[in-house]
């Protein structure tokens, strides 16, 4: 794939928000805010997870790498944005919007496959306790990691090296504030049948796959629930998903709306809407839904903070 042979401009603009002009530094330290606040935390995380021992369970092995990779795939697209707040030139160069768009695919993806895994976790620690150091040992802690990456560089490279095979003829401009496959789409004069085909296809299939991985789990964790005969065993029980259950929900309801909610009149002002909410607010949350929710995050954070009182 060469920039000379897939597109007649060397540059694209992106267009951000509507208001964007009139309410520029309002917009930047909102967004600056919630990006420290990301960073801190998931960064906060990991290095919690690294220095504490009662931590160091599958669990918290793919909590913290959810943490990594949000902040890989908002750092794809936020740095970017911001800077178009502040100066007038918002362009990005054919390059660095493909390699925006396949930082950002990859680890979003990696994202969908790890909460997935999560839900895994999860079924093998409350249905099968006894068993649970071995089914969810080391080796296959990594095996689930490294094909939740692997999904997420196949997905993404089948999307960027589709979409910028492309002829771009129409417009330079990307209705968008980051570079998504959708928005660029619409400035092709080149046949997007094959493209938009296989953005249903392997977008339906992650979500579809990771989502019934998730129902299925937790519908073998309530019925274990259920059959426990402790209150104190079903309310412990219910914690440990808590926090898993409520970033799913969020994150898996977002990505649902961006990519297969029916086009409309206004969809695409709602897709940036969801994009803010995907990309940037969804790797806040996390780190402070896992140590609101969890008790033993909590515990740790207390025992860091005595060490420094």
């Amino acid at each position: 794939m060469t920039e000379e042979n897939s597109t007649e401009v060397s540059e694209f603009f992106l267009l951000g928000f509507g208001a964007q002009h009139k309410y520029q530094y309002v917009l930047f330290v909102v967004f600056l805010v919630i990006y420290t606040t990301s960073m801190v935390g998931n960064i906060g995380m990991i290095l919690l997870i690294n220095t504490d021992s009662k931590l160091q369970t599958p669990m918290y092995f793919f909590l913290q790498h959810l943490a990594f990779v949000d902040i890989c795939y908002t750092s794809a697209i936020t740095p970017k944005m911001l800077q178009n707040f502040i100066v007038e030139n918002n362009s990005i160069s054919f390059r660095g919007c493909v390699i925006q768009l396949l930082f950002y695919a990859t680890f979003a993806t990696t994202d969908c496959y790890l909460l997935a895994t999560m839900a895994v976790d999860r079924y093998v620690a409350i249905c099968k306790p006894l068993r649970y150091l071995t089914i969810m040992s080391r080796t296959v802690c990594i095996q689930l990691l490294t094909g939740s990456y692997i999904m997420g560089s196949i997905n993404a490279s089948v999307h960027t090296g589709f979409t910028f095979s492309l002829s771009f003829c129409k417009s330079n401009n990307i209705n968008h504030f980051f570079c998504d496959v959708p928005p660029i789409l619409a400035l092709s004069c080149s046949n997007i049948d094959l493209n938009i085909m296989l953005l249903s296809v392997f977008v339906g299939f992650n979500l579809t796959s990771t989502v019934l991985v998730v129902i299925f789990s937790y519908i073998y964790i309530l019925a274990a629930i259920l059959k426990m005969s402790s209150t104190a065993g079903r309310k412990k029980a219910f914690s440990t998903c808590a926090s898993h259950l409520t970033a799913v929900t969020i994150f898996y309801g977002t990505l649902s709306y961006m990519y297969l909610n029916p086009p409309s009149n206004n969809s695409q002002n709602n897709m940036k809407v969801a994009s803010i909410f995907y990309g940037i607010v969804i790797p806040m949350l996390n780190p402070l839904i896992y140590s609101l929710r969890n008790k033993e995050v909590k515990e740790a954070l207390k025992g860091i903070g005595k060490r420094f009182l």
